[in-house]
């Protein structure tokens, strides 16, 4: 990690898969000093409730809670999984498509800066991208994801998140969906009826989200909701 960090104070610029800059420094260019996290133990931590920012997507599986296996499993092709990363999805990409699995998942970021390690929330992660070290999170009661099929080169497909927590003043609803480029989220103290749920969850940023996302969020939150009732 000391090495790390003064790669990054001299300049370097961080790099896991280089699945999304690998094009540009073809054409323009490559960095005098570029950094890889793939051997930085820190990064590559993989478990029931961590992960790292330099796993490669196509390595998340059933140790992590559903919302974040099946985000990471609809990335892209099998060849760009094997190569991309945590951290290049949700720092480097401007998709973001396991944003709205972490914010679910109430997840806090590590990250690594010239000045030091640091936990922080994922806004800061998303709006100052540092080198994302890892993810850690609560396992949920239940969770559930659903990504929409999207046509060739148009707008990014619909992706909707939830998951339940356990809380002190009762179980936690928490949504995030993509809609084009925009993440917006909320949560929800999880009430009987599923229609109560959602009424609190329209008061939230989700309720700005239009009439077909909305169908989508409301199919998924009553069947998610069912499901843990059946439990």
């Amino acid at each position: 990690m000391s090495e790390a960090q003064e790669c990054l104070a001299e300049g370097a610029v961080p790099i896991g898969g280089a699945t999304l800059v690998w094009a540009t420094w073809q054409r323009d260019g490559f960095p005098e000093l570029a950094m890889s996290l793939r051997e930085l133990p820190e990064a590559n931590v993989l478990d029931r409730e961590t992960v790292g920012g330099a796993v490669v997507l196509h390595r998340i599986d059933d140790r992590v809670p559903d919302v974040l296996r099946l985000a990471a499993a609809t990335v892209g092709t099998g060849a760009v999984r094997r190569a991309a990363t945590v951290g290049g999805n949700l720092v480097g990409s401007s998709l973001r498509c396991l944003l709205p699995a972490a914010l679910v998942l109430d997840a806090r970021a590590t990250v690594l800066e010239s000045d030091g390690v640091h936990e922080t929330d994922l806004a800061e992660v998303v709006a100052k991208r540092p080198v994302l070290l890892g993810l850690r999170w609560r396992t949920p009661i239940a969770c559930d994801y659903r990504k929409l099929t999207g046509e060739a080169g148009g707008p990014p497909p619909l992706v909707a998140a939830s998951a339940v927590h356990a809380d002190e003043g009762g179980d936690r609803l928490r949504v995030a969906v993509r809609d084009g480029y925009d993440v917006l989220s909320g949560s929800a103290t999880c009430d009987t009826d599923a229609a109560a749920t959602l009424d609190a969850l329209r008061g939230t940023d989700l309720g700005d989200l239009p009439a077909a996302a909305w169908d989508v969020v409301r199919s998924q939150v009553t069947g998610l909701l069912d499901g843990r009732g059946a439990d």
